[in-house]
């Protein structure tokens, strides 16, 4: 069965956009181009691939194409931590309680869609997504792992 083996994403900046996923989601570089790293958890290669186009890039695009990546979290207080990080560092964030998932919205320094999230379905006894869509205080959350 197939699983997906990562996400490709193009940068202006490959400095800034190893920066900021890196401290972000704590992923490492494993192998490192001119204008490509490539980045992991430690199980595989690598879960993110991020290609350098120059500050000239065009933005991503409105219409078709990838509208995010998204990143599982496993705890509470690893959701507030990214929020805290990204309130850090001045980045906007959409927080939203879809009831099977409590999920942070927010762009990378490219304009890339992210969604950091963390999974409540057992938590709240919910299989499906019931069209939920309720913002929530993620600095709210507990800190305890």
């Amino acid at each position: 069965m197939p699983h997906l083996g990562h996400v490709h994403l193009k940068v202006r900046e490959l400095d800034r956009a190893v920066d900021f996923y890196s401290s972000l989601l704590g992923l490492d570089v494993t192998e490192r181009h001119v204008n490509y790293a490539f980045l992991s958890f430690g199980s595989h290669h690598h879960d993110l691939a991020l290609q350098a186009l120059g500050d000239d890039a065009a933005d991503p695009g409105p219409g078709v194409g990838l509208y995010h990546s998204a990143w599982e979290v496993e705890t509470p207080a690893e959701l507030r931590a990214t929020y805290e990080t990204l309130d850090e560092r001045g980045v906007s964030v959409a927080p939203v309680d879809h009831g099977i998932s409590k999920a942070l919205y927010f762009d990378d320094p490219d304009g890339n869609g992210v969604e950091v999230y963390l999974d409540t379905r057992e938590a709240n006894d919910q299989d499906e997504w019931d069209g939920r869509n309720r913002r929530f205080d993620p600095a709210a959350l507990s800190r305890r792992r």
